[in-house]
């Protein structure tokens, strides 16, 4: 579960687009042309708070001691772009693609709470970048991937809560990772929506003040470690409505070709963050199949592109392209049956590996929206 982390998208009415990270973590300076932020335990400060509207590049460096996220958020506290697992003395990009208006910018140190924030006003106008054609089918091609998706998660999230409910345990079990893999394939894009990403795929220990553990780890908690969910059918049936609501928001968000891009490198942040260390299944340990369809995402995300990418870079398509085939070979040894190797099994080699190589085509990766911005 991400904190928050998510592709923006443009609405339905057509309001903003925006994209997500640009390039991963380094120790380098702010890049020409791009706002310098500078983010500490107790401060957010960015080096202007008039940008215009089109694509920026926020250059944020952690001068704080704890890890920090950085967000850029439209009314309503709606997420429209982030960049998160920002290490102390590290410097990463967001890019996002903002129409006129006035935005917040927030850093949360230690990754929690409402963050430390500051108005960020965007003047003027710019063409979209889907105005390309190439771009324009990226954006049409991975917006019905979504919609596939989206009714792939209704389903089978309704498969499992009938489970639940029906007391039937084991075909619960089994339908767990199975459900989630629809929700990891599009989580950059279904997690937007207000409050219903955490509803749906909140952690225990990350649940705000006030709100109530929800969603499908605390049925994986009921499953797993207390064996009983004979009280567990208000859980399931408030998972079934959240996640039909999110799915209708997804399949009918616009997606820009920022979005795209940076939902790819997204993806992979989820596993570095999450899926190796085995803390986001942690009652099942079923997070190879989470990690598994986050990489399904992300080659969806970089399918749909690969047309514009080709003309653009195409020595980068070659780099990514060979990311993925080592991730592809590194991740099957691990199968098991129709799934994967529970999470508990694996070796400190095994998750090293698979970090290494997870690391490795997120290098080429984490290029793709600066060469989409170009």
């Amino acid at each position: 579960m991400r904190t928050n982390r998510l592709l923006a998208v443009t609405s339905v009415a057509g309001a903003v687009a925006v994209g997500l990270t640009g390039c991963s973590g380094s120790k380098t300076a702010a890049a020409a042309g791009s706002v310098a932020v500078h983010a500490s335990d107790t401060a957010c400060t960015a080096a202007t708070s008039d940008v215009p509207a089109g694509t920026s590049v926020f250059a944020v460096t952690n001068e704080g001691s704890k890890i920090t996220e950085f967000y850029v958020y439209a009314e309503g506290d709606r997420v429209m772009g982030e960049v998160e697992n920002i290490l102390p003395g590290v410097t990463r990009d967001l890019h996002v693609e903002l129409t006129a208006g006035t935005y917040q910018i927030a850093c949360k140190p230690g990754m929690v709470g409402a963050g430390v924030r500051s108005t960020l006003r965007v003047t003027g106008s710019s063409a979209p970048l889907n105005t390309d054609a190439a771009l324009a089918e990226a954006s049409t091609s991975y917006q019905r991937y979504v919609a596939a998706q989206s009714i792939g998660l209704r389903q089978k999230t309704q498969e499992f809560a009938d489970a639940v409910k029906a007391g039937d345990i084991a075909k619960a079990k089994k339908l767990y990772p199975v459900a989630r893999t629809y929700w990891e394939r599009i989580e950059p894009v279904a997690t937007i929506f207000g409050d219903l990403d955490p509803k749906i795929d909140g952690r225990e220990d990350a649940v705000e003040p006030g709100a109530q553990f929800t969603g499908f780890h605390r049925l994986e908690k009921d499953l797993w470690q207390a064996g009983d969910i004979t009280k567990s059918g208000p859980i399931a049936d408030q998972l079934t409505k959240d996640v039909d609501a999110i799915a209708t928001e997804a399949a009918a968000a616009k997606l820009s070709p920022l979005n795209l891009a940076n939902g790819a490198k997204s993806l992979l942040d989820e596993i570095a963050t999450g899926k190796i260390t085995g803390e986001e299944d942690r009652y099942s340990h079923t997070d190879l199949w989470d990690f598994a369809a986050n990489i399904e995402g992300s080659k969806a995300a970089v399918a749909a592109l690969r047309p514009a990418l080709q003309q653009r870079d195409p020595a980068l398509v070659q780099k990514i392209d060979a990311g993925f085939a080592t991730v592809d070979a590194a991740l099957a040894k691990h199968r098991s049956g129709d799934g994967y190797r529970p999470h508990s099994e694996l070796s400190k080699a095994d998750l090293k590996e698979l970090s290494d190589v997870i690391n490795a085509v997120g290098e080429p990766i984490s290029r793709v929206a600066g060469v989409i911005a170009r």
